[in-house]
């Protein structure tokens, strides 16, 4: 195709004011004028000619520089490819409407490449949508994925050109979604405070009716109570969005990746509180919980299988709380991993919700496949619960769904683990117990194998978890029972010329004798660990984790 520079002036004949073109008698200088380009296009569908026409430039090099990347982004489509060639020349007619600069001419080939609409710019959100929908993996991820898209970063940066994203904008998301989080704190403030000024005008009486119609109506208009995007959540967002990024520079589609650039607060795992009297008493005063992740003492889990020991999920309870199986690995547990006379089960399968919807799917990671040792008390609960399940489908005779599940609804369908949450608060309320959550029994059980004697190595493989920093970090709060025992342990451990029980106060020295004779020699402080609260046939069954235990979460 036909392609060529020359230079044109804009002088005019001063009688007829006609421009004089090539006949300007400057044009033999070489400052005067300036350089112009024509390129012919492959021509439209219905076969009119089209071209590729730029003026002004200074000098015969830049023109023809020019001229020559826009033949090179021609040949980047061979000439028996049409549509190739059609979407290059609608490309460069754009270009020369608008003025624009030339396109790059490799970002045009990984476009081609990857089949990308030339003539428009690829936003972050079209990419987001693109990278979400071709994405591989476990659901649950996949879900995580597309709200962390769809609620934060679509309606903040998806506009911008996905090539021309930058650090400082990702820097100015994060500020925004920080501020934010100031206005839906005040505003959950503000409709809390509503709520409890409701609570106080009387039921009877016009007046005080018509002040709780006008209440009611404040409170309608309020913004619903909204979760704060917390450290950890603005982590997981980043993520998302520095996955969706590598994979945007993999297919060549960008060269840098902001999202790995971005600074943010570190999303910390909460540390594990053991609930002592001191912590449910300023629970009771002022409704707060010491932390997200609260532990029962030895003493509250037996008060609490106790209480539940009728219940038909006790054995589920009573598994978690030894064994620190998480929930969906206890309600996807089938019979066919469970071995009752060799005293072993073997996690192979959990049950995921997503939304509400519940699928079976491997553990969450490889550890998470493993094989766990159970105590004589926890095989004699799981034969119990085989005996009444027997009767059960018995019972069910046809109607019986045979998911070959450990634990189920009465009719042999798979539970539905949020169910099996609810079922945990409803029985600790009954009895008053502090506040935990289903998943907290796990952490206990980790607790109480490491008062009984476990090492980490020992309590990583029985919960299950792919890295021992995790089970170091989150899962082992001492009981304040083994603290103390190995305070005083190591307190024996230095020779001392002149006993210090001798200063002390005749009181003082008797507890600390009475403290001696109790705690065993030596640093294990796993003999008689028994939590506050009222006595239970549960509390003393702390056992110690089996050395061959393998892993998953």
């Amino acid at each position: 195709m036909k392609g060529s520079t020359h230079r044109r002036c804009y002088c005019r004949d001063p009688h007829t004011g006609k421009p004089l073109g090539k006949k300007c008698p400057k044009l033999t200088s070489r400052k005067h004028g300036s350089y112009s380009i024509r390129q012919e296009l492959p021509p439209r569908e219905d076969g009119t000619r089209r071209s590729f026409s730029r003026a002004g430039y200074d000098s015969l090099k830049a023109a023809q520089a020019d001229l020559d990347h826009v033949r090179a982004l021609l040949g980047l489509v061979g000439v028996d490819d049409a549509e190739g060639l059609a979407q290059i020349a609608e490309l460069l007619e754009k270009v020369a409407e608008e003025k624009a600069p030339l396109p790059d001419i490799e970002a045009t080939r990984r476009r081609l490449s990857h089949g990308l609409d030339l003539t428009s710019r690829l936003t972050v959100g079209e990419w987001l949508d693109m990278w979400l929908a071709g994405k591989k993996g476990r659901q649950s991820a996949i879900s995580r994925d597309e709200s962390n898209i769809r609620v934060h970063l679509k309606p903040r940066i998806g506009h911008l050109r996905l090539d021309r994203l930058r650090v400082t904008h990702l820097t100015e998301m994060f500020e925004a979604i920080a501020e934010a989080n100031v206005e839906i704190a005040e505003g959950n403030a503000a409709r809390r405070k509503a709520f409890e000024d409701l609570a106080q005008i009387r039921w009877k009486g016009r007046e005080h009716r018509a002040r709780r119609k006008v209440m009611k109506a404040a409170i309608e208009e309020m913004e619903p109570y909204r979760r704060i995007v917390g450290p950890a959540t603005r982590q997981r967002v980043r993520s998302t969005l520095r996955a969706a990024l590598n994979a945007a520079i993999a297919q060549q589609l960008i060269t840098f990746n902001p999202a790995a650039h971005v600074e943010l607060e570190a999303g910390k795992r909460p540390k594990a509180l053991v609930w002592t009297d001191e912590r449910i008493l300023h629970w009771k005063r002022t409704g707060e919980k010491p932390s997200p992740v609260m532990v029962w003492t030895p003493g509250h889990t037996g008060v609490f299988l106790d209480h539940v020991a009728e219940d038909r999920l006790y054995a589920l309870f009573h598994l978690i709380a030894f064994r620190g199986l998480r929930r969906g690995e206890a309600c996807g547990q089938k019979w066919t991993d469970t071995n009752l006379d060799a005293g072993l089960i073997t996690v192979a399968k959990q049950l995921v919700v997503d939304g509400w919807e519940v699928y079976e799917d491997d553990p969450k990671t490889d550890a998470g496949a493993r094989t766990i040792a159970l105590d004589s008390d926890t095989v004699q609960a799981l034969k119990r619960h085989r005996a009444q399940q027997d009767k059960d489908r018995k019972e069910w005779e046809s109607a019986w769904v045979e998911s070959g599940r450990v634990f189920t609804k009465e009719n042999g369908e798979m539970l539905h683990p949020a169910n099996v949450t609810r079922r945990f608060v409803e029985l600790y309320e009954e009895i008053g117990l502090p506040p935990v959550r289903l998943h907290d029994l796990r952490h206990g059980a980790a607790t109480l194998a490491h008062a009984a004697g476990a090492d980490l190595k020992d309590i990583q493989e029985m919960l299950g978890h792919s890295s021992i920093t995790i089970t170091a970090d989150t899962y082992t709060s001492l009981l304040p029972e083994a603290d103390l025992a190995i305070a005083e342990a190591a307190a024996r451990l230095v020779p001392r010329a002149r006993a210090a029980s001798k200063n002390a106060a005749p009181e003082a020295q008797g507890e600390a004798e009475a403290a001696e004779a109790n705690v065993p020699d030596g640093a294990d402080p796993s003999g008689e660990i028994s939590g506050p609260g009222a006595p239970s046939a549960h509390a003393p069954l702390t056992q110690t984790a089996p050395d061959e235990e393998s892993e998953a979460e």
